[in-house]
């Protein structure tokens, strides 16, 4: 998203850790994908926001959630708009809390890519879509936000329900996720040999997305799940195989949780993730 709004002439600042400042100064962000083409372009890079913005995006992992806000003073950003790109729910009350000043907008992003190197993403699935909470205090910042995405070759949707934006995604990414990372493979292949399973974990997520208050519709999730190229893996699937620490808490065990709260039992999707903590205990 940096080398996209970059190149279409915004003036962007990486936030990062000190080794990777000095790479993006040096070289800025080289972006290989087969939609938006091979391209490098450069970008401003700091260890810390020191001035105001107009949007700031939180593009980090669950995992990595807490160190990336120190490099964020809440008196610095003051009323900017902050666009969390995280996986599951519960990031955004905390941010809220965190960042009294600011215009929190809810946000999910659909994407296959991974950082290859610092200063290097390769973006491998056929789309990049973003979708938007249009809050009424801001909805004309927010559809700027949109304009300029867009001007910049992605795809936004806008949505005036917040647990519709984040359950959206969880919806399909929590069933994709578990499968792909518990049997150690692709889209394709989890939805052929683990279907009754997939239709389970489905089935479970959208009850709890219906009670958070989103639509949860399992035929739909379904029907976008079938049409993933096969070859298509999760980045927590990614993360298990590298050694790094997983998502698993933002996105399959929030899910229990909420269950939990709720009432509604989810014995698949608590299995999956208890036996993904038991093999994985310390990357979790």
């Amino acid at each position: 998203m940096a080398a996209l709004l970059a190149r279409a002439g915004a003036a962007v600042t990486c936030l990062a850790g000190a080794d990777t400042v000095r790479t993006l100064r040096t070289t800025g962000v080289r972006v290989d994908s087969h939609l938006f083409g091979t391209f490098t372009t450069p970008v401003q890079a700091a260890e810390q926001l020191s001035e105001p913005v107009d949007v700031c995006f939180v593009s980090v992992k669950s995992t990595q959630l807490d160190a990336a806000l120190q490099r964020v003073p809440a008196d610095v950003l003051g009323n900017a708009l902050l666009v969390p790109l995280l996986n599951g729910i519960e990031h955004v009350d905390l941010l809220r809390q965190r960042y009294p000043a600011a215009r929190v907008v809810p946000a999910t992003i659909r994407v296959e890519s991974t950082r290859t190197e610092a200063g290097v993403v390769l973006h491998t699935s056929p789309f990049v879509v973003v979708e938007l909470t249009v809050v009424d205090e801001f909805r004309a910042q927010v559809q700027e936000l949109a304009d300029d995405l867009e001007q910049a070759g992605l795809t936004v949707r806008l949505s005036d329900n917040e647990q519709e934006v984040l359950w959206s995604k969880l919806n399909f990414l929590a069933p994709f996720a578990l499968l792909t990372t518990h049997e150690q493979a692709t889209a394709g292949e989890v939805r052929e040999r683990n279907r009754d399973d997939l239709r389970a974990l489905v089935a479970e997520v959208a009850a709890v997305a219906r009670a958070e208050g989103a639509v949860g519709d399992d035929q739909q999730v379904l029907t976008f799940f079938d049409s993933l190229p096969a070859g298509m893996r999760s980045s927590m699937q990614r993360d298990a195989e590298a050694g790094r620490p997983m998502e698993l808490d933002a996105i399959g065990a929030a899910v229990v949780r909420l269950a939990d709260r709720h009432g509604i039992a989810v014995p698949v999707t608590a299995r999956y993730v208890g036996e993904l903590r038991a093999r994985h205990p310390s990357q979790t």
